[in-house]
């Protein structure tokens, strides 16, 4: 059974850090895309970060560029979104899932869609004061 689980979120203050992990089973993270995704009350949820284990590249959303950064740990099978510089914008539910779309084609497309990911966490929640 595929599942994934998100840890890490919390309460900081602006200006701050958070690590977040997403921990999966059931499957090996090197055939996959695993992203990061957030929604933040009364809107959609907005593609963050995503990484091909396979190859290694990498996606972010203009947002977050410069900010965080994701990386993966095959040994571990997790992924991690490194979260410093963190804005009251940023606060939201983050949850990761998985995709066979390469982050490649986030990079051409400029957005990861959540049509292209089939497996979701539950979501940790990160809320930054201001």
């Amino acid at each position: 059974e595929v599942q994934l689980v998100e840890s890490g979120g919390g309460l900081v203050q602006a200006g701050g850090s958070l690590r977040l992990s997403c921990i999966a089973s059931g499957f090996t993270l090197d055939a996959y895309t695993i992203g990061w995704f957030r929604q933040a009350p009364g809107k959609g949820r907005e593609g963050v970060s995503c990484i091909s284990t396979s190859d290694g590249s990498t996606f972010s959303a203009d947002s977050v560029k410069g900010r965080f950064t994701i990386s993966s740990d095959s040994a571990k099978n997790a992924v991690y979104l490194q979260m410093n510089s963190l804005e009251p914008e940023d606060t939201g539910v983050y949850y990761c899932a998985t995709s066979l779309v390469s982050s490649t084609t986030a990079q051409e497309f400029g957005q990861m869609r959540t049509t292209w990911y089939d497996y979701w966490g539950q979501g940790t929640q990160v809320t930054v004061s201001s």
